[in-house]
């Protein structure tokens, strides 16, 4: 289902926000908008993966014998 929904944003992110036949008018989604979506979808990626995003390690400095 999310995955559906992913697509469904999407596409209407893609397609205009508004048309009108027998005027010939075309408006297109605002720029902020189609940026939220895109983070929106980036982040819902981002979160599927596998892993933090950070590795931990253990540092061990060398040693003065």
């Amino acid at each position: 289902m999310t995955d559906e929904l992913d697509e469904s944003i999407a596409q209407n992110a893609q397609a205009p926000r508004k048309a009108d036949v027998d005027g010939m008018t075309v408006e297109q989604h605002s720029l902020p908008d189609q940026i939220a979506a895109d983070r929106y979808l980036q982040s819902k990626k981002a979160s599927r993966k596998k892993g933090l995003g950070i590795s931990l390690k253990k540092l061990v400095p060398p040693s003065t014998d």
